[in-house]
């Protein structure tokens, strides 16, 4: 009869037992007592397994079965099977789509009365487990746990097809999928798929353009919320992430252990075209594009076309003449910061790439590589139209103007054209009368770079065109042809 009255307190949601502690009441005094136990921190039943103890009997009954491996609870739908029958039930709404517990704050239902009052904390900002070792605080007991693994290291859970491990049982599931390649979740407007649903929606939002995020400090506007953090950190300058190796910073953990793979010379993302390896899986897949031939981001102004969105919008500054990154130390303005950094160099007089076959430096890296092709006499970019080589593919495109005749850079004094941009600097300056490159020691300056090369061979007593018919040497290659 007693069981019966307890019973029946369920129906007309009596609940008399009300714990001391916190606001939780109890149709049962037996489930209030079992509940207690989470305040006082009791656990009188311990695995003879592992080092977990449980509140109630039944509750380790059901944690034993994750050592035998025990699920005798089979859904009739798939090939997923439980250890408890409440799970399972759980689990079978899945596939019927039942999802019973509303949130009355916005339009999001659950499966579970639980998984819905965890979610009513992200409305209420509710999160009343703090981490011990830093400032972060979760809405679940469970997310506070799965964090302290952070700070202690612990990855317990090991893929067995290569040496990675996870805090996380469904992060090694969902990396596993890499291995086997599965990829459930498939995109309606495109033909990409996905390991996660997850993945899928935050794709989703590329086709619909949506952008939620929006930095408060300037205009820009993100996906996703990490973005969003990430970027932030570009106004307060926060940078949490050093390189033990050199003094370089970092906003992300994945951009430093990027950066990482310099000093240790790991490029595990190999090209199966040529004998090029990357770093990144990215540029992997940005470098394929050359082999392709493919170009997918068209110029709407002219007919180019580029490898990377960000090349095209580079590309489109030369269009609106739009030179955001400027120089403190002259009036020199360009198109990317790169450009800048790049620029700045000259001022500093800084060349930290430095030929070993002769005493030249260089301010980049592309410098030096293509200056070494003078050394090694590679010209690999060769004309189809001539026997002329070159070392750079730069060199060949102006070159090959030359054939096509086309000049289109014209000056606005005369009616001269010219092939590049550079040359009709250099020649505007004879309208100007500005000579620009200046020996200090003579007080002798010139309209064009080379020229003040070829006057400073003149104080050296340095003559590099050498006849070969005999014995006379020049300074310009000119007064060689005219010899």
């Amino acid at each position: 009869m007693k069981d019966l009255v307890q019973h029946q307190s369920v129906h007309v949601e009596e609940k008399p037992y009300q714990c001391t502690e916190c606001n939780k009441v109890f149709g049962r005094k037996n489930n209030l007592r079992k509940h207690q136990k989470i305040h006082t921190g009791e656990k009188p039943y311990e695995c003879t397994e592992c080092d977990k103890a449980f509140i109630t009997n039944g509750k380790l009954t059901q944690h034993q079965k994750i050592h035998t491996g025990e699920k005798p609870n089979q859904c009739t739908e798939c090939d997923k099977a439980f250890i408890t029958n409440g799970e399972l039930t759980q689990h079978q709404k899945i596939h019927t789509g039942e999802k019973p517990y509303e949130c009355t704050e916005c339009d999001k239902a659950f499966i579970t009365n639980g998984k819905l009052t965890q979610h009513q904390k992200i409305h209420t900002g509710e999160k009343p487990n703090q981490c011990t070792e830093c400032d972060k605080a979760f809405i679940t007991n469970g997310e506070l746990t799965q964090h302290q693994k952070i700070h202690t290291g612990e990855k317990p859970y090991e893929c067995t097809e290569c040496d990675k491990a996870f805090i996380t049982n469904g992060k090694l599931t969902q990396h596993q999928k890499i291995h086997t390649g599965e990829k459930l979740f498939a995109c309606t407007e495109c033909d990409k798929a996905f390991i996660t649903n997850g993945e899928l929606k935050r794709h989703q939002k590329i086709h619909t353009g949506e952008k939620p995020y929006k930095c408060t400090e300037c205009d820009m506007a993100f996906i996703f919320s990490g973005d969003l953090k990430n970027h932030q950190k570009t106004h307060t300058g926060e940078r949490s992430y050093q390189c033990t190796e050199c003094n370089k910073s970092f906003i992300r953990n994945t951009e430093l252990k990027q950066h990482q793979k310099i000093h240790t010379g790991e490029k595990p993302y190999q090209c199966t075209e040529c004998d090029l390896a990357y770093i990144i899986k990215s540029h992997l897949m940005k470098h394929q594009k050359v082999h392709t031939g493919q170009k997918p981001y068209q110029c709407t102004e002219c007919d180019k076309a580029f490898i990377r969105n960000v090349q095209l919008k580079q590309h489109q500054k030369v269009h609106t003449g739009e030179r955001p990154y400027q120089c403190t130390e002259c009036d020199k303005a360009f198109i990317t910061n790169i450009y800048v950094k790049r620029h700045q160099k000259v001022h500093t007089g800084e060349r930290p790439y430095q030929c070993t076959e002769c005493d030249k430096a260089f301010i980049t890296n592309g410098e030096l590589k293509q200056h070494q092709k003078v050394h090694t006499g590679e010209r690999p970019y060769q004309c189809t139209e001539c026997d002329k080589a070159f070392i750079a593919n730069g060199e060949l495109k102006r070159h090959e103007k030359v054939h096509t005749g086309v000049r289109p850079n014209q000056c606005t004094e005369c009616d001269k054209a010219f092939i590049t941009n550079g040359e009709l600097k250099q020649h505007q300056n004879i309208h100007t009368g500005e000579k620009p490159y200046e020996r200090p020691e003579c007080g002798k300056a010139f309209i064009k770079y080379k020229q003040l090369k070829q006057h400073q061979e003149v104080h050296t007593g340095g003559k590099p065109y050498d006849c070969t018919e005999c014995d006379n040497a020049f300074i310009t290659n000119g007064e060689l042809k005219r010899h």
